[in-house]
């Protein structure tokens, strides 16, 4: 068929391609629904380009399980890179290995490399594209990626990745349906009935072309798999039983496999099915024209003949060692081999898990366990743990903790004390994720407990490290020291260095308020160990609690460092449970900072996703909790709410500082019970190891109790201290030196009636609509006149001609809100929603809305 409505999308390749051969690559990604012609419009693309420009194809396979990093190794094969032996030399890092695949690409000169159908990638491919997505605007390649639009699980995982890349490095091309007039004319050249042609298509490309080859003059398929299937069924017998056999390999057969398979007779047959139009023949091998085809012809199989066909290709591909172990695991599961899949199962979890494929790890363990009944315990003990960890690198804590249970009580029929108590400190730490305070110190305090009954090991060295950790989220600083110790001389005397930067990375984090200087030396080294040894969650948590405790200290110029550096190692290493955790204290210190809105897109994107667990959600409801309470947002409850319930499962100092200072500031405003604010506020002081941690609540509890007693102010960061001690200007401008507008103007609503006037202007800059109508009050309580109402929400919104409805929407806009979260907040679909910005940015005169957001503030409308 000849390639209609695609001369714009092809012209803007080559413009881009055009740019890379000079130096400014770009990641190309070709999206359309399934059958909308995206491989047709890579192929005309592709055959348009000079011989002397290196073109590397790959593709993503629709197997059960991803292969993992597979389009990599096509990539390598076609630009003769020996990947294995580059795996191995990078000893599984795979940044060094990305390096070198960079370098491997760049030295070809200009240069495209191709991944179709990326919505099947696994994990480690994502991540490749990630990392060649952030360094590809200065090298002479162009990355060309073929992608559906539709709503699968997959389609997230790619625009989750592809966002993680600087916007000006993407550039997307959209694969629309053809026209009817497209569609008509194709039939007119074959002449057929357009019209019905298209009706029955809607200017899906591979159905058109299917129902323009389908003969006769009868009634048109009802759908692809009709056409498809009526195609076939104009084979021989043999050659359609060849076009059945090739329907089992995802994406392609290659050849040598199909003559292993069907004999001397296989190179007729596949002539016939090329013949007939329903094969590609690329003389390596054959695949079907579209996987839409394949998957029909599959699908029409009986259950017995596509058992038969899937374990006919698993005894071919054996015979292949270079054969990747996914592809032979995807046949065994479909034949239902499960000696091969109890073999291959857990071999393809251990190569996924090394190249960082975690997910799809964590899915081949749980294809090893469906049919592990029958191993040995020991067997089943090391893929259900195997499987615990997979499952909790990439936020399933849930699994994790059964899987780990299993493997415990596996551990204890054998009698295996190190391992069960190994188990134990695992269901520790996962508890602790969970939320679940109460479950983990009880976990965390029975593996010591069996562990010491066993002789020096390094389990026990991390046991101890773990209650140490603890203790230190507890802010229990001399236990805390006491476990840290012991594991740090375990862990040096065993040499294992990934214990040892774990125990002092506890060590650093609790020593900071007894010896800051020392405990910034620990954590210091704690990550530098990280770093060194590669590793990763270690490293990841080290980040995180040093810009914690830059942050304890108002150090806000080096926790914004450590934080953006944190969350690019995150980011690169695919550790999204840590990513998450350390986005929401960045939208904290955005918080602090004055950027509110910015603050509010970084919070939602970690509060939004429904896979993130409760405790990585922390840090962004904290987030979220102050700002809604502060814009006098009722959704602000729900949070709080929320929040409330990390204290029902165990009383930590650092969540119940947060939540007593959320509930104070309600209180202050009148939203919640003063009494039970400061009962909050006294619990959070009686678990307070010293008086430094507890700074910012002493100031709530003088601005809801005034004239009390300060306390110790000894160790407190400064301006809490000079607040405290009466000294509201120093305070207010040492404030405003760090940058942090809120806290500033909390200062001067203390001072004369200037400094309340400043402080009201500083709240309606920053959009504090609450605190700013409770300042009023206090102001005209002590006696000031002449305060400015500001314009009534309904006036504003008739300035700008705006509905009551379209100033919700605006003011949601305003806040970062998605179309999605602004059509669940106000219980609108998602397509009113779009009506209502469309309107707002026409009112305006803006054509984004972040520019509607600006507008809004600017004109006093939010």
């Amino acid at each position: 068929m000849m390639l209609l409505e695609r001369q714009q999308q092809l012209q803007q390749m080559d413009a881009l391609l055009a740019e890379a051969t000079v130096g400014r690559g770009r990641v190309v990604v070709v999206s359309g629904e399934a059958g909308a012609g995206k491989t047709a419009l890579v192929e005309a693309f592709a055959s348009r380009l000079d011989d002397g420009l290196s073109v590397l194809r790959s593709a993503c396979e629709d197997l059960s399980i991803p292969d993992p990093l597979g389009p990599l190794y096509d990539l390598a094969r076609n630009g003769q890179w020996e990947l294995p032996r580059a795996i191995d030399g990078h000893q599984l890092q795979r940044l060094p290995l990305f390096s070198e695949a960079l370098d491997v690409f760049e030295a070809k000169g200009p240069c495209l490399l191709v991944i179709e159908d990326l919505h099947w990638a696994d994990d480690a491919t994502l991540d490749f594209v990630r990392f060649l997505g952030r360094r590809i605007a200065n090298t002479r390649i162009l990355l060309l990626i073929t992608a559906r639009t539709d709503r699968s699980e997959g389609q997230m995982r790619v625009r989750r990745a592809l966002g993680e890349i600087p916007a000006g490095n993407v550039v997307r091309i959209d694969v629309p349906l053809l026209s009817e007039s497209a569609v008509l004319s194709l039939a007119a050249a074959a002449e057929r009935d357009g019209g019905a042609i298209y009706r029955a298509s809607a200017g899906n490309a591979f159905f058109v072309t299917e129902l323009l080859a389908a003969e006769g003059s009868g009634a048109l398929p009802a759908s692809v798999r009709d056409a498809v299937l009526a195609r076939a069924e104009k084979l021989s017998p043999g050659a359609r039983s060849m076009l059945d056999a090739v329907s089992v390999f995802p994406r392609r057969a290659d050849a040598w496999a199909l003559s292993g398979l069907c004999g001397i007779a296989a190179a007729g047959q596949l002539a016939e099915c090329v013949a007939h139009g329903l094969l590609e023949d690329f003389g390596d091998g054959y695949a079907f024209r579209h996987e839409i085809a394949r998957t029909a012809i599959e699908m029409a199989l009986t259950p017995s003949k596509r058992r038969e066909y899937n374990e006919r290709a698993l005894a071919a591909l054996r015979e292949n060692p270079q054969v990747a172990t996914a592809r032979l695991v995807h046949h065994a599961v479909e034949a239902q081999n499960l000696d091969v899949v109890r073999e291959l199962a857990p071999v393809a979890a251990r190569e996924a898990s090394r190249v960082g494929a975690h997910r799809d790890a964590a899915g081949y363990y749980e294809v090893a366990l469906r049919y592990a009944d029958i191993l040995p315990m020991e067997k089943r003990a090391e893929l259900y743990e195997g499987h615990a960890f997979e499952c909790h690198l990439i936020g399933r804590v849930d699994a994790a903790m059964e899987a780990q249970g299993r493997a415990r009580l596996l551990r204890q029929a054998l009698g295996d004390r190190l391992k069960e108590g190994d188990s134990l400190r695992c269901l520790s730490r996962f508890a602790y994720l969970l939320g679940d305070r109460e479950s983990a110190d009880r976990f965390g305090e029975q593996a010591v407990e069996l562990l010491e009954t066993a002789p020096d090991s390094a389990e026990l060295a991390m046991a101890y490290s773990n209650l140490s950790q603890l203790a230190m989220l507890a802010e229990r600083l001399e236990d805390t020291l006491s476990l840290g110790g012991r594991a740090v001389e375990l862990a040096e005397r065993l040499n294992r260095p990934d214990i040892l930067c774990h125990a002092l990375n506890n060590v650093g984090a609790a020593g900071q308020w007894l010896d800051f200087a020392k405990g910034r030396r620990d954590l210091a080294r704690s990550l530098g160990i990280a770093l060194s040894g590669n590793f990763q969650e270690h490293a990841a948590r080290a980040f995180t609690n040093c810009a914690c405790v830059e942050m304890n200290r108002l150090n806000f110029k080096e926790a914004a460092s450590f934080l953006d550096r944190g969350i690019g190692y995150c980011v690169e290493n695919d550790l999204a449970t840590w990513r998450d955790y350390m986005r929401g204290v960045q939208a904290q210190l955005l918080l602090r900072r004055g950027f509110w809105n910015d603050a509010a897109t970084l919070a939602h994107e970690v509060v939004d996703d429904d896979a993130t667990t409760p405790l990585v959600r922390y840090p962004s409801l904290v987030a979220l909790a102050r700002l809604r309470i502060r814009r006098g947002d009722p959704s602000a409850e729900p949070i709080v709410e929320e929040m409330r319930r990390f204290l029902d499962k165990g009383m930590e100092l650092q969540r119940m500082v947060a939540f007593a200072g959320v509930l104070a500031e309600l209180a202050w405003l009148g939203q919640a019970d003063r009494q039970e604010a400061l009962r909050l506020i006294a619990i959070a002081e009686s678990l307070a190891p010293t008086p430094a941690v507890f700074g910012e609540l002493a100031i709530w509890r003088e601005l809801l109790s005034p004239g009390s007693d300060p306390g110790d102010t000894g160790g407190m960061a400064e301006p809490h201290r000079l607040q405290l001690t009466g000294d509201w200007r120093a305070a207010a401008a040492l404030w405003a030196q760090m940058g942090a507008p809120f806290e500033q103007a909390m200062a001067l609503l203390l001072g004369d009636e200037a400094a309340q006037r400043e402080a009201l202007a500083i709240f309606e800059d920053l959009g504090a609509r609450a605190v700013a109508q409770h300042a009023r009050g206090l102001m005209r309580e002590s006696g000031v006149n002449h305060i400015a109402r500001g314009p009534r929400p309904a006036t504003r919104a008739n300035q700008a001609g705006l509905t009551q409805r379209q100033m919700e929407v605006l003011e949601l806009l305003g806040r970062g809100f998605s179309n999605k979260k602004i059509a669940a907040h106000l219980t609108i679909s998602p397509k009113t929603v779009d009506h209502h910005v469309s309107a707002v940015l026409e009112k305006l005169e803006v054509v984004s809305r972040g520019e509607a957001a600006a507008a809004a503030r600017a004109s006093g409308l939010v």
